[in-house]
């Protein structure tokens, strides 16, 4: 069983969820999580029990995000400002080192932390990510322009559905798309009950341009700097599977191992989790 858990930061509070160690006598490393854009804690729903037998088991709702604040009314969500959040969490809340886990967006955040704290990270696991979204140079300022129209428009307003289970069948044909079982595992942490029905709780702000990236130099920067061990996962039928541009990005990483696991961008939540949570718990077992 997993239990609530909420972390005092400076500027707000992050909310996540905790899987306690299956026997506490031989606690390792502790594992923490971290998931994509768009989603939640609970996509760790069905492979964090399976790792406790390493030790504590720890997932965050990032800013923005399930229950977790939202960033204030003059802030936006900046990629280096969720990787200030993890820092910030690790030092306030863990003592020493820990063993990451992140998917989609939680993987480029755990993957430019680790680069910058090698010392704070003893194995960093990715799944179906490899770094951040780069832009050209001649981009930034067309991206700069469209970001801050947006920031000036505002957002409108959130749908509004008459069920927790219509919410999920919406989230179901994303841009991701998601069975229904995993849709219903997620959907509902992201939601808050108004009048007539149920509206997402996550920020829409989420959904904005960004005013500021990476170019293609800089991540290749911050990836030669990883130093800790890592495995990728690469899902069969997800986002890298077709992207043959990222093998410079896999040949930067000295210390990476790479395997390729069945299913979609959401391997880790659809389906038999279990394959790759063992590749996964054989992995950080190593560090235990």
């Amino acid at each position: 069983m997993h239990r609530e858990i909420r972390w005092p930061l400076r500027h707000m509070v992050l909310a996540g969820l905790h899987w306690p160690a299956r026997n506490p006598e031989t606690r390792g490393v502790p594992v923490v999580m971290l998931h994509g854009w768009m989603d939640n804690c609970l996509t760790f729903a069905k492979m964090a029990p399976l790792l406790t037998e390493l030790g504590d088991v720890y997932a965050i709702d990032m800013a923005g995000h399930g229950h977790s604040d939202h960033r204030p009314p003059a802030q936006s969500y900046l990629l280096v400002d969720y990787v200030a959040d993890l820092a910030e969490l690790l030092d306030t809340h863990f003592d020493g080192p820990v063993r990451l886990v992140g998917h989609s967006l939680g993987g480029v955040i755990s993957l430019l932390y680790t680069a910058a704290f090698p010392e704070k990270v003893s194995r960093l696991s990715i799944i179906d990510s490899f770094g951040p979204l780069s832009r050209s140079p001649s981009q930034v300022i067309p991206e700069l322009r469209r970001a801050l129209l947006k920031r000036q428009a505002g957002s409108g307003r959130s749908p509004l559905y008459d069920s927790v289970d219509a919410a999920a069948e919406a989230r179901a044909g994303g841009f991701s798309p998601l069975s229904h079982e995993a849709a219903h595992i997620l959907v509902p942490r992201n939601l808050r009950e108004v009048d007539g029905g149920y509206c997402w709780r996550t920020d829409p702000r989420l959904r904005h341009p960004s005013m500021m990236a990476f170019d293609e130099d800089q991540v290749m920067a911050a990836l030669k700097a990883v130093s800790t061990e890592t495995l990728l996962l690469l899902a069969e039928e997800g986002l890298l599977a077709k992207n043959s541009n990222v093998q410079a990005r896999f040949d930067a990483v000295t210390s990476l191992q790479v395997s390729t696991v069945p299913g979609t961008h959401h391997c880790h939540l659809d389906g038999d989790v279990e394959p790759m949570s063992d590749l996964i718990k054989e992995f950080l077992q190593d560090d235990a």
